[in-house]
């Protein structure tokens, strides 16, 4: 079904798009006047969405515009906007208790959830849990238990990564200097290497013949001139990099790293806050790589879009004593509510869908860049899917420009996609995505790089097929 048949037929098909003006529309305008005068400038905004409302993968519009969302509140309602058994969680929940304090008291949901994360952490090994609002809060106390239980103060992290915005997290965080500008001095001791990238490697190696050098060179290198092995804590890495693109390093990698950390007695910490909750068609990215990381960092999707982080770690690690870390809205009783059903929901069937419809989606990217020669790559798992544009595919060199048209033309036609890294669109609905849904993603996306290809100059790239 292409784009404008499934907008005719759209009358009665409320799981699909309908615009009926122009975007964004007169109230959207209004509304986005108003928010130039009173909300900080630093947010970004990719296109004038203004959102009333929202059901399952649908979002409606202050104007009455429907639109497929393939971005879940950047891979947050993992259930879909306002899951029936999730509001009614939210409602029972509300109508009992709001908030406590679980630092200073205790109620039942918040051993319940943290219960409930110990045993679905990977590995067979005893959790215990702090929790906190947001992911960048998550990472933080992950930094600091691992400094708490070591007695190091370095860490080694990723050039691409991004973990945050509180200082912290920043300190880790290598995606865009703007992130960084103008905040320093950040945390000392921290130490970035090159993200394993297989489709732009930093060693200039191909698949073929890597040598896993992004690994070796933490062991040959960092550890060996600027990051004593006996001074770094942990080593924070994403399993699939987020916001650097949807990267998803080879197993070999990730075996290597293991090594090291065992070998020098490092942490490994991973960054589960935009992979995990079942993103990825599994509850955690690293079982696709056989970790079992010493902390884990939980946000996002954990709550089906309710402030809820959590750091994950070995029991024998989190020994801190009382008044060590803690947070005053963490884990409150609402949100543990939302996230005890959220996760209920993800073991009954959204796992396997999110596995399911991401296999549906990769079936037909995978034909893309002998399709469209401005596609160098396609990569991912379940639903965290990245296509990455390029200008030519022999030279790989990025097309930002194209990619940031691509998005604009897809919300001109009611499908609302998001960028990752400096040229990839990256796909993240809700796990509750359907066939049809995905279908009409691809249609839309399809007529999009089209369109985008033919106004930025590449006619001639577009009239020929990819070699």
């Amino acid at each position: 079904m292409n784009t404008t048949a499934a907008l005719e037929v759209d009358a009665i098909r409320r799981d699909l798009p309908q615009l009926i003006g122009p975007v964004p529309g007169p109230r959207a305008q209004e509304l986005i006047a108003r928010d130039q005068h009173c909300i900080s400038p630093s947010y970004t905004r990719c296109y004038p969405l203004v959102a009333r409302g929202g059901e399952g993968a649908i979002v409606e519009d202050v104007d009455g515009n429907r639109f497929l969302d393939f971005n879940a509140g950047i891979a947050v309602v993992s259930t879909g906007h306002c899951h029936p058994r999730v509001v009614e969680a939210i409602r029972q929940q509300a109508g009992t208790l709001i908030h406590m304090s679980g630092t200073d008291f205790y109620y039942e949901a918040l051993v319940d959830l943290a219960e409930k994360l110990g045993r679905l952490a990977p590995g067979n090994v005893e959790r215990r849990v702090s929790f906190c609002n947001s992911g960048a809060e998550a990472v933080e106390g992950a930094m600091k238990l691992a400094r708490y239980a070591t007695g190091r103060d370095k860490f080694i992290a990723f050039l691409g990564a991004f973990h945050g915005r509180t200082m912290g997290a920043l300190s880790l965080t290598a995606r865009k200097a703007v992130q960084r500008r103008g905040f320093g001095p950040l945390i000392p001791g921290v130490i970035h290497a090159p993200y394993p990238n297989c489709y732009r490697c930093p060693f200039g190696q191909t698949p073929a013949n890597c040598a896993v050098e992004c690994a070796s060179f933490i062991e040959d290198t960092l550890l060996k001139t600027i990051a004593p092995a006996e001074e770094v804590a942990a080593i924070v890495i994403e399993p699939v990099q987020g916001e650097g693109g949807y990267i998803v390093p080879p197993q070999k990698f990730y075996d290597e790293l293991v090594r090291i950390t065992e070998r020098h007695g490092i942490l490994l910490v991973c960054d589960e806050v935009q992979s995990g909750v079942g993103r990825t068609g599994k509850m955690w990215a690293s079982e696709h790589f056989h970790l079992t990381p010493d902390i884990m960092t939980v946000a996002k999707g954990i709550a089906s879009g309710l402030p809820l982080g959590a750091t994950v770690a070995r029991a024998d690690l989190m020994n801190w004593g009382p008044g060590a870390h803690a947070s005053t809205f963490g884990g409150n009783p609402v949100a543990c509510a939302a996230a005890l059903v959220t996760l209920e929901l993800l073991e009954e069937e959204l796992l396997e869908n999110a596995a399911r419809m991401g296999a549906h989606l990769m079936a037909r990217l995978r034909e893309w860049p002998a399709r469209f020669p401005v596609v160098g790559e396609v990569r991912g798992l379940g639903l965290m899917l990245g296509i990455e544009l390029v200008r030519d595919q022999q030279s790989k060199t990025r097309a930002p420009e194209l990619r940031d048209r691509v998005i604009d033309l897809a919300f001109e036609r009611g499908l609302l996609v998001l960028g990752a890294g400096d040229n990839t669109v990256r796909l993240c609905p809700a796990l509750v995505i359907t066939r049809d849904q995905c279908d009409f993603a691809l249609d839309t996306l399809e007529e999009c790089i089209t369109l985008a290809m033919l106004e930025t100059g590449m006619a001639a790239l577009a009239a020929s097929p990819a070699q």
